[in-house]
């Protein structure tokens, strides 16, 4: 399965020590149970123990924009605690402000210019809503997540929507097969 990102519009705010001289960002990387809009009839939601096995077995990294060169932290170096509440999935990493790119990221979501988050997973448990009105809904129960990030833009990016496509025409597919076995049953009863 390909990996999906999830992004959205967040409350990301930075924090400083200015003893320890340490810097920080912190803020809900994924909220639960929020509907959101892939494109015109397909949504997805976040269930609240789809980070439950994540947080436990993997080692998550917290980049900028998704980039794999601009690691802001992990929770193996315990430079980014996760955790799980009634709202969402929350995070604060400590920025490295010796790193020009991390700095760059801190002051970024400082002045407000980067108020998007996401996260880089793949759907191990997911429900599929067929809805009345033919949209369709995805419930991430389990997602292997790999990342989270901060990002100047809270939308999906055309790779996440692309495997979504590939899931529905794969459903279509499957309602058209299952349309034309219900035919020929009819016809051979009649």
């Amino acid at each position: 399965m390909d990996k999906r990102l999830m992004v959205f519009n967040s409350d990301l705010k930075t924090r400083s020590n200015e003893e320890n001289g340490e810097a920080f960002i912190e803020g809900y990387f994924a909220v639960f149970n929020q509907e959101t809009e892939l494109w015109p009839g397909a949504f997805e939601e976040i269930a609240p123990e789809a980070f439950n096995n994540s947080l436990r077995d993997n080692d998550i990294m917290c980049l900028d924009n998704h980039d794999t060169r601009v690691v802001l932290g992990s929770t193996g170096s315990q430079t980014l605690e996760l955790k799980t509440d009634s709202r969402g999935l929350w995070g604060r990493v400590k920025v490295d402000l010796e790193d020009p790119f991390a700095k760059s990221a801190y002051r970024k979501v400082q002045t407000g210019k980067v108020r998007g988050c996401s996260f880089g997973f793949v759907p191990l448990k997911e429900d599929i809503e067929h809805r009345k009105d033919g949209t369709l809904k995805w419930i991430v129960r389990e997602a292997d997540t790999m990342e989270v990030s901060i990002t100047a833009f809270p939308a999906y990016p055309q790779t996440a929507v692309a495997a979504r496509q590939r899931d529905i025409e794969s459903i279509k597919k499957e309602k058209l097969e299952q349309r034309k076995r219900n035919l020929k049953e009819r016809l051979k009863n009649a």
